[in-house]
C-alpha cells in the first residue's frame, strides 16, 4: 500500500536549487527570487488521485493528477514549458517522469519519519528539499 502523503508540509531545507533552476534555463532574476523562498506543500492524496500544491509568497503551483495516468503538464510560472508527465509508485516513493524538451526531468517524493523528502532532477542536476509536517 502506498504511503499517505496527505497534509501540510513546511520547507526546512533546499539544497542545490540554484543549479537545478539553471538546468531548466530559468532566467537569473526569477532564480534569485525563487532561491529566497521557502514554499510549503499542501498534499491531498485520495487513492490514485493526488493534488500537490506548492505555495509561496511569489507564485503558487498546483499539480492535479491520477497515479499511473500520463497527462500534459503546463509548467507556466515554473519554467514556462509543457511536458507529458507520468507519476507512479515505486515501492514507498512517488516518482514523476516529465517528458519534454528538458532531458532527465522529474522528481521523487517520499516520507521518512515526520519529513517529506523531494528530489528534483533535470539534465543530471539534483536538488534535494525536505519538509516537516505541520
Amino acid at each position: 500500500m502506498p504511503v499517505d502523503l496527505n497534509g501540510y508540509w513546511k520547507m526546512v531545507s533546499n539544497d542545490n536549487f540554484e543549479e537545478y533552476m539553471k538546468a531548466l534555463d530559468v532566467n537569473v532574476a526569477i532564480r534569485k527570487i525563487a532561491n529566497l523562498l521557502k514554499p510549503d506543500k499542501d498534499i491531498v492524496h485520495d487513492g490514485d488521485h493526488m493534488v500537490i500544491k506548492t505555495l509561496s509568497t511569489f507564485k503558487n503551483y498546483n499539480m492535479d493528477f491520477y497515479v499511473g495516468k500520463e497527462f500534459e503538464e503546463d509548467l507556466c510560472g515554473v519554467d514556462d514549458r509543457k511536458c507529458m508527465t507520468t507519476v507512479n509508485w515505486e515501492g514507498d516513493k512517488l516518482v514523476c517522469v516529465q517528458k519534454g524538451e528538458v532531458e532527465g526531468r522529474g522528481w521523487t517524493h517520499w516520507v521518512d519519519g515526520d519529513e517529506l523528502h523531494l528530489e528534483l532532477r533535470a539534465k543530471g542536476v539534483i536538488c534535494k528539499q525536505v519538509f516537516k509536517k505541520t
